[in-house]
């Protein structure tokens, strides 16, 4: 096992280039799992998730060949089952999106449960509700989701609470049904909007999204033979983002679309960080004499603020002057955090889904967990905001979504080591 040591304490300068969306890329490449000739995804995190959903797409026939880094090609024309039973579907929760994929390439599927980061319930019965809809009959029995149906139909579905795995899986299954699918009141992440100009670029018909109303005019075959070009993550941007208030230093992230980081820009302004924005990059920085302050934040389905960089801003608001605000609105448990930030002297009070942040906190290193993804993300900006020596355990849970991140913070000034734990 390795874990990252941490010399807090350092300003962080610099320019950081931001690799593809994690949550764009496991939908994408599930989508091409229903295409119908080859095509190439580039601009592909490298990151463990993705090579674990490339792995599993192998064991089930799929050609997966890397044309160079962050570039594959993909045939699923080879895929030689319907059933996906490897045992690495458990490690992340996107590869439920095969279950939207397979349905449409076969008309049924079986899928082992899928597993993922640990912070509140995620059924999946708006996916299947969505499915149900076009026609399918659905199980989930020890531990396997299972669906098939005679013909895949258009039809209508209205999904009860915004969800953005409900929304891609009912898109991947409906572009191969018979008629036309129309999801109302669907998610409108710019990962949704990605997927369906993937799908577009194959040959299908959906319109829509980013609205919430989506309209897929299904279609028999989809030739694909195109190259794709997946978008920045915008949760990566915005962990650094909020690293140059935090540490007092002046980061511009390159190679990001401004418009998906307006959310956290319009907060970090509120707090008195100097924003710019260029075409495909944005700087952070406070200006001389400016101060931290805190504010209230609100997680929402986009464009409201990310859940993904709840844990993160919750850092930033405990060295910010005041007293601040985390409402958490997309899931029920996701401070499990808090106690290792507690450890390093935060004063956080959490109800519930809220957490009051008491500001001016003067963190000290300490041996803690990253419980998550995003939460491990936020372990490591506590402990370069912290005094002395942090080092944090599981990191493997953050390579899960971090991309070149030690050397990437190495770069921008950061004292972090990856070391055997």
């Amino acid at each position: 096992m390795h874990s990252y040591m941490i010399e807090g304490g350092q300003p962080l300068n610099g320019h950081v280039r931001i690799g593809g969306s994690k949550n764009a890329s496991l939908a994408v490449l599930s989508a091409a799992m229903a295409i119908d000739g080859p095509c190439v995804i580039e601009n592909l995190p490298a990151i463990s998730d993705i090579e674990i959903l490339l792995e599993i797409f192998s064991d089930i026939g799929a050609t997966v060949e890397y044309i160079r880094p962050g570039a594959v090609r993909i045939d699923a024309r080879t895929i030689n089952t319907h059933e996906v039973l490897h045992d690495r579907v458990t490690e992340l929760r996107g590869s439920y999106y095969l279950l939207g994929a397979l349905l449409g390439r076969f008309g049924k599927v079986a899928l082992r449960m899928p597993g993922g980061c640990d912070f509140g319930v995620r059924p999946i019965d708006l996916h299947l509700k969505g499915f149900q809809a076009l026609g399918a009959k659905t199980e989930v029995a020890h531990g396997i989701v299972s669906c098939q149906a005679e013909e895949l139909t258009g039809g209508g579905v209205f999904l009860d609470t915004v969800s953005v795995g409900a929304t891609v899986n009912i898109m991947l299954a409906a572009v191969k049904a018979k008629g036309k699918t129309v999801i109302d009141n669907a998610a409108r992440e710019p990962h949704i909007v990605d997927v369906a100009n993937f799908l577009n670029a194959m040959g299908a018909d959906v319109r829509g999204a980013g609205t919430d109303v989506i309209r897929i005019n299904g279609r028999p075959t989809l030739p694909a033979n195109q190259e794709y070009t997946v978008i920045p993550d915008q949760i990566e941007a915005g962990t650094y983002m909020m690293l140059a208030p935090l540490t007092g230093g002046d980061i511009t992230v390159e190679g990001v679309i401004p418009k998906h980081m307006e959310p956290l820009s319009a907060k970090l302004m509120e707090m008195g960080v100097t924003v710019e924005e260029g075409e495909d990059s944005i700087r952070c920085y406070l200006k001389e004499g400016s101060k931290l302050k805190a504010t209230s934040f609100k997680t929402m389905p986009y464009p409201g603020f990310p859940t993904d960089l709840q844990p993160q801003a919750t850092v930033l608001l405990c060295v910010a002057e005041g007293t601040g605000r985390m409402i958490e609105n997309v899931w029920e448990n996701r401070f499990q955090y808090v106690d290792a930030l507690r450890m390093m002297g935060a004063n956080i009070i959490t109800s519930g889904r809220l957490a009051v942040v008491q500001g001016n906190s003067h963190l000290t290193g300490s041996r803690i967990t990253a419980r998550d993804l995003r939460a491990g993300a936020a372990m490591v900006m506590a402990g370069l905001a912290a005094k002395e020596t942090t080092e944090v355990l599981d990191i493997n849970r953050i390579e899960r979504g971090y991309e070149y991140f030690v050397d990437k913070l190495t770069r921008l000034g950061a004292k972090i080591e990856r070391v055997e734990s």
